[in-house]
Formats: C-alpha cells, structure tokens, sequence
C-alpha cells in the first residue's frame, strides 16, 4: 500500500490548510487511519485517528477545537483540516494505515506510512 499526502506549504498564524492523504489500494477502506506529525529535534506524535467508516475519531489534545479528520465512507483517502494554526503546529504531517478497522493513537498499530507534507506556520 503506498500513501500519497498533500496539502502542505507554508502559512501564518491563524491560518487554516488542508491535507489530503490517499491509499493505492481500495482495500485500506476498511482500515482505520490516522495522521501523525514529527517537528524538528522531536518525536513523531499523534495527531488525529478514524475508523473505518468514518464513524470515530480521536484527537491530539494539542489540536482538539483546531483539527479535523476526515474521510468518505468506502474509500480510501483521508482528509485533515487544520484550523487556527500555531507556530507549533510546524512539523512534517505522515498519514498511515492502521491494520485494523478501529481508530487508534498508537503509531504502533499502523502498518502503512506515507511520505510525510511538511507544514510551516510563521508567526
């Protein structure tokens, strides 16, 4: 399964982007993902998850009232709007492929990643 994410770039504070994250195979649809961020000199964290249909989802406490995940039921491709941006939002964002149908904030329960969109928030 190879993950295709978009949307990245460079914006201020207060601004708003969207990424967009497609699998190649429609057989991800029935797999809960989610999206991860990894800022310079730290870890990789969560960020946002959803399950398979779409139906729940989990939230970063860093981001819950700013973020939202997204996806169409059946489909593979799943969305993250980011409202409200921070200086330290600015992280590469990966989005992945959980190996279950549920939604999940252990980066240890996906098993597909993608190649990462680098967002930059400019105070």
């Amino acid at each position: 399964v190879q993950l295709q994410a978009s949307g990245g770039g460079l914006v201020q504070a207060g601004d708003s982007l969207r990424l967009s994250c497609a699998a190649s195979r429609r057989t991800s649809s029935n797999n809960g993902m989610g999206w991860f961020r990894q800022a310079p000199g730290k870890e990789r964290e969560f960020v946002a998850s959803i399950d398979w249909r779409g139906g729940r989802s989990y939230y970063a406490d860093s981001v819950k009232g700013r973020f939202s995940i997204s996806r169409e039921y059946g489909k593979s491709t799943v969305y993250l709007q980011m409202n409200s941006l921070k200086p330290e939002d600015t992280a590469i964002y990966y989005c992945a492929v959980a190996r279950g149908a549920w939604s999940s904030s252990s980066a240890n329960d996906y098993t597909y990643w993608g190649q990462g969109t680098l967002v930059t928030v400019s105070s």
